[in-house]
């Protein structure tokens, strides 16, 4: 029992625990939480501990590690273009802390070596090894400060897949850590599956000789607690090993771990990536880690882009982080390596502000606040559409009209224009005959040359050329 000054809260704290690893005979699987034939259980201890945001956070991303674990692996020249993008979209201050290589095939050898001589500060390059010594010869002497180490820290790893004991796998795991140090490297834990870990019979004892080692060295050892099934919980009061804020409150609590050595990794199997990563944020965890588009492993991992509007949604600023390059990331991706991204994505989709609804294509033309989330033309160089169909009516297409043509406010029609009258009656009658399409927009802006010539001779001479006459 001792009684000891937090820096945390800079108060006298009594902890009458000391935890020591528990090197169980056999494994702790919370087969009451995680019965398998069953849905995964939430259990309550009702529980609550401090919110605690550091003053500075930071995203740090995953795309060419974890994020090629469920695609086709991205070319050499690729990766260094979105590298690139990276840089711009994390901005001077470097909210884009740092992203992770693996170094296993020659192509993402040669990516890194690429990447490392743009002479970015940011995002710091780092990589990824399994703890083996095998690995880590990879990685020692190719130029990079820090590495992260896959440290598997549940027993349904530790027993029944590497066939260890709790006390074997911290050896080993700790073997690997201070080679790393002796090499000049900072190491990075993967606490793998930690949300199904016996949270003080392994995380914590193991956390502790981490931060033991990382004093006498004066190297500056990280955790990134990983959520690899997803199976983690953002609600207050939940008991771990699901608990989000326990979680990381436990490893700076029980560990000593400050928050600027402190990552979250979340999967999304369950809906709960992005308000795990944001919980992780709020309760003292300095950073959370990403991947582009929520690529990933399985359901994937938290959307880069939307921690990026999580963090100006929380701190109430970009901090300098260029958010127009989120589209040209999306536009990248998706047309140069043929990434099947689902139109409705958040921030990125192709429907995420489009609206096919007329009462809604109504309220967009008086006023596009009322049905568009922010501004995403400023933030995100996306314009607020209208898909036109059957159900747009005239409202739809007359906003159509004024965006596609780009018509300025004092030209901009509304839907009592006589051409949109006539291109309605079109479409009336497309679907009275059968169709069950949207009206394309090539069909549209044949429509206007045929119903609206006077409006494209307007374009012409005030803004911009008008596209040639298209048949229809």
């Amino acid at each position: 029992m001792k009684i000891e000054p937090s820096k945390a809260t800079n108060l006298l704290e009594f902890d009458p625990y000391e935890y020591e690893l528990q090197n169980v005979e056999k494994p702790e699987l919370f087969r009451d939480m995680f019965p398998y034939t069953e849905i995964p259980k939430i259990a309550y201890n009702h529980r609550h501990v401090p919110m605690n945001m550091p003053k500075d956070i930071y995203i740090t991303d995953t795309t060419f590690r974890d994020g090629q674990q469920s695609r086709a692996p991205y070319t050499a020249e690729q990766m260094v273009d979105i590298f690139k993008m990276l840089h711009l979209l994390g901005g001077e201050n470097g909210i884009i802390r740092q992203t992770e290589f693996f170094v296993y095939s020659k192509k993402d050898r040669e990516a890194l070596d690429r990447c490392m001589e743009l002479g970015y500060e940011f995002p710091e390059i780092t990589t990824w090894i399994r703890a083996s010594k095998k690995d880590f010869e990879l990685v020692k002497n190719i130029g990079i400060k820090e590495t992260g180490i896959l440290v598997s820290c549940s027993d349904y790893h530790i027993f029944n897949k590497m066939g260890l004991n709790r006390k074997q796998a911290l050896d080993k795991y700790m073997g690997i850590v201070k080679d790393c140090i002796e090499a000049g490297l900072r190491p990075r834990c993967h606490f793998e599956d930690i949300t199904r870990a016996d949270f003080y019979g392994f995380v914590i004892p193991f956390a502790h000789e981490l931060k033991k080692l990382s004093d006498e060295s004066g190297v500056p050892i990280k955790i990134r607690a990983c959520d690899t099934m997803g199976y983690g919980i953002p609600y207050a009061g939940v008991a771990l090993p699901r608990s989000v804020s326990g979680i990381i409150y436990g490893l700076q609590h029980y560990a000593g771990f400050n928050s600027d050595m402190l990552e979250w990794h979340g999967h999304n199997d369950f809906y709960k990536g992005v308000v795990n990563a944001a919980t992780a944020w709020l309760y003292g965890a300095g950073a959370v880690n990403c991947s582009l588009l929520g690529i990933g492993e399985r359901t994937g991992n938290v959307p880069l882009e939307a921690m990026v509007f999580e963090y100006a949604s929380l701190k109430g600023t970009f901090n300098g982080m260029n958010p127009k390059v989120i589209t040209d990331l999306a536009e990248y991706i998706v047309n140069e390596t043929n990434y099947d991204l689902s139109p409705m994505t958040p921030f990125v989709g192709r429907n995420f502000n489009l609206t096919r609804a007329g009462i809604h294509a109504d309220g967009l033309l008086k006023d596009e606040e009322i049905y568009n989330i922010f501004d995403t033309k400023k933030f995100l160089d996306r314009t607020p559409m209208v898909a036109v169909s059957n159900t747009s009516g005239t409202a739809g297409i007359a906003h159509w009209i004024n965006n596609f043509y780009r018509l300025p406010g004092e030209k901009a029609i509304d839907k009592n224009h006589p051409c949109v009258e006539k291109i309605k009656k079109w479409i009336d009658n497309e679907y009275e005959n059968g169709r069950v399409t949207v009206i394309s927009d090539d069909e549209l802006d044949s429509l206007m040359w045929i119903f609206g010539r006077e409006i494209l001779t307007s374009v012409s001479e005030d803004t911009q050329e008008p596209t040639e006459k298209k048949e229809m």
